[in-house]
């Protein structure tokens, strides 16, 4: 392949313009040499990972996009426990391996801690970025130090997960591309200052892990606190994103600029996870994933909402107490009901996710400006009624 791609190859929600230069290095060397070439020319820069949380726009892309080609995943200690020991494990992986990869690498390998994270589509790199959740962890608790490349610097920096800030969907490193939430800083964006090289993660050598969340205690049919083989955790997990269509369509690595991204472009993405949807609801898998942000209100704030509304304890992205409460139930509650369409036609090229009101999604002919008049009515639609103004998730890349 000489020429470069459109965005429309690259992520999970099919929309985006074309690229005017497009490098995937295979070495740590090339992955900051082609960084900090960018940044030198003065070039509008993109790192980009599996491309699950990006929406770009349809006009062209006049700069460079980089995507790590490096897959790399080492377990840095003793592989096997010790009769008697609680044993903690070290293991590091690029910035480019697939995070559904290396989440099935630690199962089989006996090591507990991001079993709950199966399924997220994306990267190593991204996933610390972002600080990605679900049924109850988040990478950051499992993360022991990530090696990043600082563009401001230019040199190579480690940080330990103290000095990561990670919070709700947040780190130090997507707080340094934003200069407030939801605007994007003038000097690194849509790239964080911080690229990720590398991440070192610390794990448990179990082959048991707790279930920690109300819907996946359900699908596996025990109760919240339950104790429970990772690999079981892992499958449940699996099948109930598969519900919800909150994996990513394994059709895309039919895509030549995909298929070098996974450990088996062949496979339906890892194991049977593309058979466990239905091929009716595949497009409602042409998403970013959640749109929005769960809001985190002030107690104040939250007691203003209807009694119904979810309420949970959180922390601000400034670090002071709040009540986060539900995207999904706001949305819902403001009157727009699973696959609630752009428009009236029948053949509304965006719409709603017909199984998860929080995604939205390509209907397989939708364009970048069609996404965001979605998000932009689904916003002024809840911020009507609830007076919360939801933030989206995506990095929004030439668009408002």
């Amino acid at each position: 392949m000489n020429q470069s791609p459109l965005f429309a190859d690259l992520t999970t929600i099919r929309v985006g313009g074309a690229i005017a230069r497009f490098v995937e290095p295979t070495s740590r060397v090339g992955f900051i040499e082609a960084v900090e070439d960018a940044d030198s020319a003065q070039v509008p820069l993109c790192v980009i990972g599996g491309g699950s949380n990006l929406l770009a726009s349809d006009a062209d892309f006049d700069g460079v996009v980089v995507r790590d080609g490096r897959r790399d995943i080492n377990v840095l200690d003793q592989a096997a426990p010790r009769e008697g020991d609680e044993l903690s494990v070290h293991v590091n992986a690029a910035a480019g391996a697939h995070w559904d990869d290396f989440v099935d690498f630690c199962v089989r390998m006996g090591l507990q801690g991001v079993e709950g994270l199966s399924g997220i589509p994306g990267t190593v790199g991204a996933s610390v970025v972002q600080n990605i959740g679900a049924y109850g962890q988040e990478v950051g608790t499992c993360v022991e130090s990530v090696e990043v490349w600082d563009r401001r610097e230019k040199k190579v920096v480690n940080f330990t997960a103290d000095l990561m800030n990670f919070g709700y969907r947040t780190s130090a490193l997507k707080s340094s591309m934003y200069k407030a939430p939801g605007v994007a800083a003038a000097d690194f964006f849509p790239t964080p200052r911080y690229v990720v090289l590398s991440v070192t993660f610390v794990l448990q050598h179990s082959a048991v892990g707790t279930v920690r969340f109300g819907q996946l205690a359900t699908a596996l049919h025990v109760d919240v606190g339950a104790s429970m083989d990772i690999a079981s955790i892992r499958a449940a997990v699996v099948k109930v994103r598969a519900a919800k269509a909150m994996l990513e369509d394994p059709g895309r690595y039919a895509n030549p600029w995909m298929r070098s991204t996974v450990a088996h472009p062949d496979a339906a993405k890892v194991g049977d996870m593309g058979a466990l949807a239905d091929a009716s609801v595949m497009q409602d898998r042409w998403s970013c994933g959640s749109f929005f942000i769960n809001p985190v209100l002030t107690q104040a704030r939250a007691q203003a909402l209807p009694e119904l509304a979810p309420r949970f304890n959180a922390r601000a992205s400034d670090g002071t107490a709040g009540v986060k409460t539900s995207a999904a139930w706001l949305i819902d509650h403001a009157g727009f009901h699973k696959g609630y369409p752009l428009t009236q036609d029948p053949a509304a090229p965006a719409a709603l996710s017909t199984r998860h009101t929080l995604a939205l999604t390509n209907r397989g002919a939708a364009r970048a400006r069609d996404i965001v008049e979605l998000a932009h009515t689904v916003q002024d639609g809840v911020e009507g009624a609830f007076g919360i103004r939801l933030i989206p998730e995506p990095v929004f890349l030439g668009l408002s």
